[in-house]
This record gives structure tokens, C-alpha cells and sequence, in this order.
């Protein structure tokens, strides 16, 4: 990966919707040798896909919540069985884990309060091996890209 590919990229994680001669003309080459480019990142994997900004509060998911977990098991057979379980949960917009006093961090959406409420106690607190969560309730969204 060069310089090039990384502008590729830049351009691309901005604007998905660029026409190949838009790019091209953004990071100095013909419009040939960038879809070559991009052809070649997306079959390595630096590009994964491309997706579109969704207005959830219009989409009536607009409750987001972000909540710590801690397992009451880390080794690895308890991590993969939370690992495969939260994937199946559509409001868990991302999980991460994190080196620290908790194990994950998820980020919830959901329309409201209640229907957080609702996923909290039939969902995240049945993930395997949840011993513990704490939910931190976003006010407003500064930033999200």
C-alpha cells in the first residue's frame, strides 16, 4: 500500500458514491490506473464494502446507548461464545472489547428508552457469561462519520 492508496481510501471513506473519474481527478491519476486500484484494495480487503449515512432519528432509532459488560468468564471459550452471540443481536450497532475495568463496550440503537429497556433484559444480560453491564445513555451526537 503507497501514498496513492491511501488517498484512494481517504477519498472513498468520504464520499463511497465518487464515479471513478471524480476519484481519479482527486488523487492525480487517469481514471484507469484508480479503478485498478480499487479493484486491487477491495480484493485485499482494505476496502470491505461501502454503505450509506442512514438518518436514524428519521429511521426511529434514534435512542442510542453505549453499555460496558463485564463476563464472568474470559477465557477464550466463554469470549468466542459472547463473540458469536452478540452478532445475532440487530440493535447491538458495534461491540468492542476493551483492555481495561470491562471487558466490552457495545454501542445500542433503538427507538426509545423503553424498547432499550426491553433489549437490556431480554437480550444483552441473556449474552453467555454476562455478569455485569452499566448503560451510559448518548444526550446528543457531535460527531459520527
Amino acid at each position: 500500500m503507497d501514498h496513492l492508496d491511501r488517498k484512494i481510501i481517504a477519498a472513498l471513506a468520504r464520499d463511497g458514491r465518487l464515479s471513478m473519474a471524480e476519484l481519479a481527478a482527486r488523487v492525480g491519476l487517469s481514471k484507469t490506473p484508480v479503478l485498478a486500484r480499487v479493484r486491487r484494495l477491495e480484493k485485499e480487503g482494505y476496502i470491505r464494502g461501502y454503505t450509506a449515512l442512514v438518518d436514524h432519528q428519521r429511521m426511529g432509532e434514534g435512542h442510542v446507548a453505549f453499555v460496558q459488560v463485564t463476563l464472568s468468564d474470559t477465557r477464550s471459550a466463554a469470549l468466542e461464545a459472547f463473540n458469536r452471540a452478540v452478532v445475532s443481536v440487530p440493535e447491538i450497532e458495534q461491540c468492542h472489547m476493551i483492555a481495561g475495568g470491562f471487558d466490552y463496550l457495545l454501542k445500542v440503537r433503538t427507538k426509545d428508552i423503553a424498547a432499550y429497556r426491553r433489549v437490556l433484559g431480554e437480550h444483552i444480560s441473556a449474552l453467555p457469561h454476562v455478569a455485569h453491564t452499566s448503560t451510559f445513555v448518548a444526550m446528543e451526537t457531535v460527531k459520527d462519520r
